[in-house]
Order: structure tokens, then C-alpha cells, then sequence
């Protein structure tokens, strides 16, 4: 579960009723919302959030590294919020579900000291392709 809610109040970070229902709208396992599935879902709970004031705080959240903003296949980006939780993702190559996963090793350990090129590699992301249950 993601403990969103939690890191922003640590940081200090102003949570006004509307920043609340964002972080509230992505706080959870396997959240991968689209801004506008943050939004559609901002507006049960809080029926006069704007749609910029949904973008706006999704872009804090992203610049402060609260939150991943994740893009696959040219679709539209999706927000994730256990950026502080080493995960890669499993994406369903006709709806677009994301799902995230927890290989075991390590995907630096992978990459042959020859297949560096001198990079100093701080990071690696694996994305898994294939159909969900749904789509099957």
C-alpha cells in the first residue's frame, strides 16, 4: 500500500482540501491513474475540484518525487504513487492495465560489465509486456 498521505505530511507539504483528495484518489497498491481517472475520482469526493487544480497538483507531487509519472506505449501518462518502493511494472498490451511487480534480482546485476559503455548505471526499469485476464 502506498503511504502517500503519510510522506507528505513528513515533508510538510500544505494540504489544503483539494491536495488531500488527490493524494487521497492515489493512495493504495497498483494505482496507476491517468489525470483524468484522478480527477473523475477527485470529483465524488470533492464535487468543485478542478480539473487544472487535479493537473497542477499531480505535477507537485511528480517534481517533489512523491508520485512516478509513468508513460507506456504512447498512451496517456498515469501517476504512481510508490515512488519510494523498488517495483517495475506489468502492462497489458491491448487495454493498458498496469500492474506492479517485484522480480527477484536485481536488473543492474543483469547488464554485463561490456554492455555498459563506462556508464556510471544509477537505475534500471524493466517494463513486462503481455494480456491480462481480462483481455484474454
Amino acid at each position: 500500500m502506498s503511504d502517500l498521505l503519510e510522506r507528505l505530511r513528513e515533508q510538510g507539504w500544505r494540504l489544503t482540501a483539494q491536495r488531500r483528495v488527490v493524494a487521497e484518489v492515489l493512495n493504495g497498491q497498483h494505482v496507476h491513474y491517468t489525470a483524468d481517472e484522478v480527477h473523475a475520482r477527485a470529483v465524488e469526493r470533492l464535487p468543485e475540484i478542478a480539473r487544472a487544480t487535479v493537473y497542477n497538483t499531480l505535477s507537485e507531487l511528480v517534481a517533489l518525487g512523491e508520485v512516478l509519472e509513468v508513460s507506456t506505449d504512447g498512451r496517456a501518462k498515469r501517476y504512481d504513487p510508490n515512488a519510494h518502493h523498488s517495483h517495475q511494472h506489468l502492462v497489458c498490451s491491448r487495454c493498458g492495465t498496469i500492474r506492479d511487480v517485484h522480480p527477484l534480482g536485481d536488473p543492474l546485476a543483469t547488464l554485463p560489465e561490456s554492455e555498459r559503455f563506462g556508464f556510471a548505471i544509477s537505475e534500471a526499469t524493466v517494463t513486462y509486456r503481455g494480456v491480462c485476464p481480462n483481455c484474454t
